[in-house]
């Protein structure tokens, strides 16, 4: 099996220009017996024959190999100390800035729950604030499948368990048994496809240069292997700001030969801030 998986990596890399090298070899095989168990085929080697004829396959595989979780507000602790403590001290500079733009990045957004969840924090605080500071969100992943249903903005009760009931009202419409954001928040949100292996780029393409003041990159890192991660987390450091901030799943750390240029900032969740000097 593991040469007809290294076939359908270097067919996905060279037709597609998706790099599916980094990840760990138990997801990569794990999605490949998704789909194959899905058409009916017995190996790997069946399914590359399968994948080269039938382009349309591509797009099922990203989303087998992409393990699309999340809700709003997930992880609320993480999200009350964004809303708290980074958030008003971005704004703050902004404001001393000259009203420069706050932006943001969501790598790896899935279904668009965690852009849109940042996106409300910040019209939150900026009406509350009355600060007039222009906001640019993108927000990116592999799967354009995945996207589409972001771009859609509609979810079930289950995905907005973590949203305030006044933020519920405020900012979603009931349709039928779902839930529509509405176009004040979902416009905030530019979404794209993007490989953060991408090596022709040091940030999405969609955002033109990176600047970020807060890159939030959660549950990602851990489907990668540990020389693919470092790559990745060198990315997600040239596109940060000095002093911006960094956001990662509870079981993904910054390695310690990283701790000079990202410093944590709590005890109780993974959150660094950039030290480029």
């Amino acid at each position: 099996m593991t040469d007809h998986i290294k076939e359908i990596q270097d067919f996905l890399k060279e037709v597609y220009n998706y790099d599916f090298s980094g990840y760990s070899s138990s997801v990569f095989k794990n999605g490949i017996r998704k789909r194959t168990e899905a058409i009916g085929l017995s190996d790997a080697g069946q399914y590359f024959e399968y994948l080269s004829q039938h382009h349309d396959e591509i797009d099922k595989l990203i989303d087998a190999l992409t393990i699309n979780v999340s809700s709003f507000f997930r992880n609320p602790l993480i999200f009350n100390y964004i809303e708290n403590i980074i958030l008003p001290q971005l704004i703050k500079n902004k404001v001393g800035a000259g009203g420069k733009a706050l932006r943001i990045w969501s790598a790896g957004c899935s279904a668009g729950e965690e852009p849109y969840s940042i996106a409300i924090l910040v019209r939150e605080f900026l009406e509350k604030n009355n600060h007039p500071v222009q906001t640019n969100i993108f927000a990116t992943d592999i799967d354009a499948e995945i996207l589409s249903r972001a771009k859609a903005a509609v979810y079930s009760s289950e995905d907005i368990n973590n949203v305030r009931y006044g933020l519920v009202k405020k900012y979603f419409t009931k349709k039928g048994s779902d839930f529509k954001l509405k176009t004040n928040i979902s416009e905030m949100v530019d979404f794209s496809v993007y490989d953060l292996l991408d090596k022709r780029s040091k940030a999405p393409p969609v955002s033109i240069f990176g600047d970020f003041d807060l890159v939030l990159c959660r549950n990602v890192l851990i489907y990668y292997r540990k020389e693919h991660q470092d790559l990745i987390l060198e990315k997600l450091n040239h596109s940060l700001i000095n002093g911006g901030y960094l956001v990662l799943g509870e079981a993904e750390t910054i390695p310690q030969k990283d701790r000079k240029r990202f410093r944590r900032l709590n005890d109780h969740s993974q959150i660094y801030q950039a030290r480029k000097s």
